[in-house]
C-alpha cells in the first residue's frame, strides 16, 4: 500500500437518538491514490464513516487521521482544504442564487485567484456537462444537473481526496457512467477516490478496492475481484454481485480471478479456459 492518506483506529460513534453504535470499532487503513467503494444496504454505517473523514462527525472513541490531521483536532472548514465531500441528495450542498457563484465558492473561500478561479470553474462545467448555465439557478436544474453540479463545486476546489455519497442518485446509466468515468480520470491523475454505491456493476467496472459492511461494522475488505467471490458473506450484507461475476463463477467454478471482470472480457475468459482444457 502506498502512504495512508486516512488511518481510522478503533473508531465507535453514537448518535445522540441511539442506543446501539452506528459504527462499531472500525479499523482501516486508506493508501493515497486508492479508488475504493464502502458498499452495504441502508444503516449498516457508511455514510457515517465517511462523515468521519471530512470531520462532519467526531468520533465518539477511537480515530479518525486524514493526511495525518487528527479529524477531532481540526476543523471541517480546515479539512476542506484538501477533502472534497459530495452529498447524496444534491439539495443538501447547494446553496448559491446561479450555478456559477455555486461553484465559485469554495475556490475563492480557499483563496484562488481571479485568473484561477476562471479556468477551474470553465473545467469542471465542462467536464460535468454544464457549460452554458453559469447564470441558472442551480435549482431549476434537473435532479441529475444539480447532482454534477455538487460535484462541480467541490471538484472546483482541486481536492486531493474526493468522497461521492451515492454518486449516480438521479442519473441515468449513461449519465452515471459518465460521471464515474471523470472519477476514474481524476483517480488516474493520483487524487484518492472513496465512493458509496448500491449500484455494484459500477463498484465491478470502476472500483480497485471494495469495503462491505454491515450492521456498523467492516465485514469485508479487499480487491475488487476477492471480495466478488465471497458470495456467502456478501449474502450476509445482503448484497448480490455482479451478473458477470456469478456467471464466471458459475460456468467456471474454482477459477480464480485476477482482475476485475468486465461483461465484454468473459467471452474470451470462456474460450481461453476451453482451450486450455479446463
Amino acid at each position: 500500500m502506498t502512504d495512508p492518506i486516512i488511518q481510522v483506529q478503533h473508531l465507535f460513534y453514537k448518535y445522540d437518538t441511539r442506543d446501539n453504535y452506528a459504527l462499531d470499532d472500525i479499523n482501516l487503513t486508506i493508501g493515497k491514490g486508492e479508488f475504493v467503494a464502502i458498499i452495504g444496504q441502508n444503516g449498516s454505517g457508511k455514510t457515517t464513516l465517511i462523515k468521519h473523514f471530512n470531520g462532519l462527525h467526531k468520533p465518539t472513541r477511537g480515530s479518525v487521521l486524514v493526511d495525518g490531521h487528527d479529524t477531532k483536532e481540526l476543523p471541517t472548514s480546515e479539512l476542506a482544504r484538501f477533502v472534497g465531500y459530495v452529498f447524496q441528495n444534491p439539495d443538501h450542498q447547494i446553496f448559491a442564487e446561479t450555478v456559477q457563484a455555486e461553484v465559485e465558492f469554495g475556490p475563492k473561500n480557499l483563496g484562488f485567484s481571479e485568473e484561477r478561479i476562471a479556468e477551474v470553474m470553465k473545467k469542471v462545467l465542462s467536464e460535468m456537462e454544464l457549460s452554458g448555465t453559469e447564470e441558472e439557478m442551480p435549482f431549476q436544474l434537473s435532479r441529475g444537473q444539480r447532482q454534477r453540479l455538487a460535484v462541480a463545486a467541490v471538484l472546483a476546489m482541486e481536492p486531493s481526496l474526493l468522497i461521492i455519497d451515492e454518486p449516480t442518485t438521479g442519473q441515468d446509466w449513461r449519465e452515471s457512467i459518465a460521471l464515474m468515468e471523470l472519477v476514474k480520470e481524476l483517480n488516474d491523475r493520483g487524487h484518492t477516490c472513496i465512493v458509496t454505491t448500491h449500484n455494484m456493476n459500477l463498484v465491478s467496472l470502476f472500483a480497485r478496492r471494495v469495503i462491505v459492511m454491515r450492521q456498523a461494522k467492516v465485514i469485508l475488505d479487499g480487491p475488487t475481484q476477492d471480495i466478488f467471490r465471497q458470495v456467502e458473506e456478501l449474502k450476509r450484507a445482503w448484497i448480490k454481485p455482479p451478473d458477470v461475476y456469478t456467471l464466471a463463477q458459475t460456468l467456471l467454478p474454482g477459477f480464480q480471478l485476477d482482475k476485475p471482470i468486465f461483461p465484454e472480457d468473459l467471452a474470451q475468459l470462456l474460450m481461453a479456459v476451453e482451450k486450455a482444457g479446463r
